[in-house]
């Protein structure tokens, strides 16, 4: 008789006292380091990566634990995709731009000036070709991704300096995200690629002329209202920073199916929560600071139109020389435009009305 009649037929009892039970595999402990690009103090875009490992703990019963270490612990912040593609961590959480200097389609992955906003971003990283694009471009690095937060649309950061003209960014030393530091070269400017750790002494002392982080929450945190008095808005180049986990492609592959599974869902829980926490505490922050004695600006239309224009240059001029840039690029921007003739006349239409309204 074999072991499946044998069941039917003798039933759990009869089974145990043959000494015939089935085997019952445990699910092995596994124990993952996890670095990120941002220090501790920054408890949302850091905490990212706190949720996501609590969540992942959570859901495997505390078989699958991950230890996160802010940046500088295990590696520089801008270490963590050398960390992740030798193998020497697990997984990193990190905004994909900082590595444009690697490849220019690390930062497609994050945010590009004048792209997608975090709805589109997310859209199109779930539902339309972006998971799958990037997917095939990190593998190239022994990486896989998951979307794992958005800080939603940023500030302009903070200027020592009113800037009334595009001609004032000529020779100004700006701390910009990554990939937007090639378009204020085009214009003109010095771009930075500072930390978040190490950004306010720099600009306290003057190494910087200005500075841009994510928004009134961590700006707030971060003290540059104390150094810098002009607040300019928007964040032209960061419509929607997207955050992502990356995880060594062997790490990953060794993972049972159940726990690839719960990576999947934890990432995604952080991937919303983080937003949430910065449209909830972004609003208060922006009023605290301004009553402290921010001067909110927003950025001239000259300077808008040209960094528009130069972005736009940038990109063809990428899409004839890197052929990575170039596959994602293309879907990328078709999305675009069709989110971009959507948003037009819904979400764009009912928030300028909603804004103009006395609630």
């Amino acid at each position: 008789m074999d072991r499946r009649s044998l069941i039917k037929h003798a039933g759990i009892a009869g089974v145990l006292a043959a000494g015939a039970a089935p085997a019952v595999h445990a699910q092995q402990a596994v124990r993952w380091r996890l670095a990120s690009s941002f220090p501790k103090s920054l408890d949302t875009i850091y905490g990212a990566a706190e949720v996501f490992a609590q969540k992942v703990k959570a859901l495997s019963g505390g078989k699958f634990d991950i230890s996160v270490h802010a940046a500088g612990e295990l590696m520089p912040a801008f270490g963590v995709v050398d960390g992740v593609q030798q193998g020497s961590i697990e997984a990193a959480h990190t905004a994909p731009y900082y590595f444009f200097g690697k490849d220019e389609t690390f930062a497609i992955g994050g945010a590009i000036p004048f792209g997608l906003n975090s709805r589109q971003m997310s859209a199109w990283t779930f539902e339309g070709n972006g998971l799958k694009l990037m997917r095939e471009f990190y593998a190239k690095y022994n990486i896989i991704n998951f979307a794992c937060g958005n800080t939603g649309a940023q500030m302009g950061g903070w200027f020592r300096k009113e800037v009334k003209t595009v001609k004032d960014l000529k020779g100004l030393k700006f701390r910009v995200g990554g990939f937007a530091g090639k378009v204020i070269e085009r214009m003109g400017g010095v771009p930075q690629n500072i930390p978040g750790g190490d950004i306010y002494p720099a600009l306290e002392k003057g190494t910087i002329d200005a500075a841009e982080w994510i928004g009134p929450y961590d700006d707030q945190k971060l003290g540059f209202n104390k150094v810098a008095p002009f607040y300019y808005y928007p964040g032209w180049w960061e419509g929607g920073l997207q955050l992502d986990l990356y995880i060594n492609q062997k790490a990953y592959d060794a993972l049972s199916a159940e726990n690839k599974a719960i990576v999947e869902a934890a990432s995604a829980f952080a991937h919303v929560e983080t937003q949430a926490k910065y449209d909830v505490r972004n609003p208060l922050a922006l009023k605290q600071l301004v009553g402290a004695g921010a001067k909110l600006r927003p950025f001239p239309a000259d300077l808008m139109t040209e960094a528009f224009k130069q972005s736009m240059g940038l990109y063809e001029e990428l899409s004839a020389k890197n052929e990575n840039w170039r596959k994602v690029y293309a879907d990328y921007s078709k999305f675009r435009s069709d989110q971009n003739l959507w948003f037009r006349f819904t979400e764009a239409t009912f928030d300028r009305f909603m804004q103009s309204q006395k609630l």
